[in-house]
């Protein structure tokens, strides 16, 4: 009769004294002890029951760990070794792990658990909401969408914890540990809406003002949401996870509210101690913005936009060590690392300058926007939880209805014979025809300037210039789009390396500080700059004129840089439409060609 504490003989769903081989992460120190016990190894059973270690810690044993704590023989230290190899390689061999051949990271492989939260209708929502938004109609590239990202995510984050955990198994990462920072990097994204940030961003504050969370937030309800739905309860408890655990994966995603009320110093989180704070810092570092989320978007928005990626995470991941700094274990690099670090930031604001806040992307990020406002009351086409069918804005309260709620909601607007969505239908249908709103300018107001609001720039704008001046009526609110775009290093105007903690070779456990001027005189002085862009909804070149001339009148009155033309390739440099705009002209009460050389003589004379 084959022993049924040896996993080797394939029974690994048997038992003994009440102890499931196939559940050894989650045994107590006295189940190890009576596992080592049966295996002829009592007396090493009765020093791991003493070091209290559970079945969570058996994988980070080593042999000099043994030794440190009393198994002085080394026989009995292999022995042992061997023992745990043993037990956690053939549960291991067991699983039916699946494997991706990822663009950016090559093949990449998923536990059991993991493949059954992706295999959801709510996590495989993903596949249908854009990376990038509204990128996709300016950038042919940008077609990768939230869930090849999420996988990602999850892979990097387990890279650098198991990264952590074998140079530093004194800081006790557990299996549990591992798989909960995992299960927070796949689900991180699972509350977006359709085309990702320009929802949360720009149409929920516009028709839920009532509604202050972040995606974030809708990322945990939409977990809460996919594990009821789906029955996954029983799963998590076999692989050991319990409700704390579940804290600690929700506290990962959205992480906690600021509480000005409340001692700075003091530990707020419930899913892990002080101890481990580091591992908060993994998926969505609070503190200085370096995780794993962002090395996956740099790596992979720069592979499909076609821009160069200067940042090396990987070579991070190797000199990334935990090192406590006042008080809270930190993820510290090693200090020739800093360039390393500057490249990551400066990775980000290209990407921004280039892509993200690219003119022509803001602009149909606004149009949808715009076309999504007025289909909302018309477009109650997805089924709630009780039956009844929601809109957009109510489907943020209902997961269930929410996880039907992806990009294809242009698709429903375009195709609905629905007479209220005709004014959306026409939206839609100029962004595709690129009857795009016209950018007529921007500008750069000096650093440090205080801005008013969008609405109130707009509202000064349109009165910049009389009407005397206009030789008509001024521009109406409603034909201008004012964007106020921020670039920076994800810290306003601090510096996010100060933020970081370096160590040197000579001393691995000492925390400090770089400052920028130790490293380079050439970085930057300023973190932040702002750029004020102006668009006309009206593309006919009386409109488009008048709304450049107020915009120039605006900039010179508040001393702004003098606003650049918004289309570089403009109608009046090819000869037939210069026949065309000189034809407008003269049918044209108001001067264009007049009022341009006025706003040349403005600002000749500043």
């Amino acid at each position: 009769m084959p022993d049924p504490m040896d996993t080797s003989s394939g029974l690994n769903n048997s038992s003994h004294d009440g102890i499931q081989l196939h559940q050894w992460q989650s045994w107590t120190p006295e189940d190890v002890r009576r596992y080592f016990t049966v295996k002829g190894l009592s007396e090493e059973g009765n020093i791991l029951m003493g070091e209290n270690i559970d079945g969570s810690h058996l994988s980070q044993l080593t042999e000099e760990r043994l030794e440190k704590m009393g198994v002085q023989t080394m026989g009995k230290r292999l022995s042992a070794i061997n023992l745990i190899n043993n037990l956690t390689k053939t549960s291991h061999q067991s699983l039916k792990t699946k494997v991706f051949n990822d663009s950016v990271h090559g093949h990449i492989d998923f536990d059991p658990l993991l493949i059954k939260i992706i295999d959801t209708p709510q996590f495989q929502r993903l596949r249908f909401i854009k990376q990038l938004g509204c990128s996709y109609f300016v950038f042919p590239g940008a077609a990768h969408n939230r869930f090849e990202h999420s996988l990602g995510v999850c892979y990097l984050a387990r890279e650098l914890v198991l990264s952590l955990q074998r140079k530093q198994p004194e800081l006790d990462i557990t299996n549990k540990d591992i798989l909960c920072v995992q299960i927070a990097g796949l689900c991180h994204d699972l509350g977006h809406g359709p085309f990702s940030h320009m929802f949360d961003l720009f149409f929920i504050p516009h028709v839920r003002p009532d509604f202050k969370h972040k995606h974030e937030h809708l990322s945990v309800l939409m977990f809460n949401h996919l594990i009821k739905e789906n029955h996954l309860e029983e799963k998590l408890k076999e692989n050991g996870l319990d409700e704390q655990d579940l804290v600690f994966i929700r506290e990962q995603i959205e992480g906690l509210p600021k509480d000005s009320s409340q001692d700075q110093n003091e530990w707020r989180y419930k899913g892990r101690g002080r101890e481990k704070s580091f591992l908060y810092e993994i998926v969505a570092n609070k503190r200085n913005g370096i995780d794993v989320d962002k090395w996956d978007y740099f790596a992979r928005d720069c592979y499909n936009l076609g821009i160069a990626n200067s940042f090396d995470h990987q070579r991070y991941m190797k000199f990334a060590r935990v090192i406590e700094v006042e008080g809270e274990k930190q993820i510290c690099s090693r200090d020739k690392e800093i360039g390393n670090l500057y490249d990551m930031y400066h990775t980000r604001n290209t990407l921004h300058r280039r892509a993200y806040q690219h003119k022509v992307n803001k602009i149909i990020e606004t149009m949808i926007v715009d076309a999504l406002i007025e289909a909302d009351e018309h477009l109650r086409i997805f089924p709630g939880a009780n039956g009844k069918k929601l809109t957009m804005s109510e489907s943020i309260d209902d997961m269930h209805a929410y996880t039907h709620l992806t990009d294809s909601v242009l698709e429903h607007i375009l195709f609905s014979q629905n007479k209220g969505l005709k004014e959306s239908k026409d939206i839609i249908q100029k962004i595709l025809t690129r009857q795009l709103y016209k950018c007529v300018g921007q500008s750069q107001p000096p650093a440090r300037t205080e801005l008013e609001s969008q609405e109130e720039i707009r509202k000064q704008i349109c009165l910049a210039v009389s009407e005397e001046d206009l030789k008509g009526p001024q521009l109406d609110l409603d034909d201008l789009v004012v964007h106020v775009v921020k670039m920076d290093y994800g810290m306003g105007n601090q510096n996010p390396v100060d933020y970081v903690r370096f160590y040197s070779k000579e001393d691995l456990n000492k925390a400090v500080k770089i400052r920028k001027g130790q490293v380079s005189q050439m970085l930057p002085e300023n973190f932040v700059e702002h750029y004020i862009r102006v668009y006309c909804k009206h593309r006919d070149d009386e409109n488009v004129a008048k709304a450049e001339m107020c915009f120039a009148a605006w900039c010179a009155t508040k001393e702004f840089s003098k606003p650049k033309p918004g289309n570089f390739l403009d109608s009046a440099m090819t000869p037939a439409s210069t026949k065309r705009h000189v034809e407008d002209e003269h049918r044209s009460p108001f001067d264009t060609k007049k009022a341009k050389k006025s706003l040349d003589d403005t600002y000749n004379s500043m």
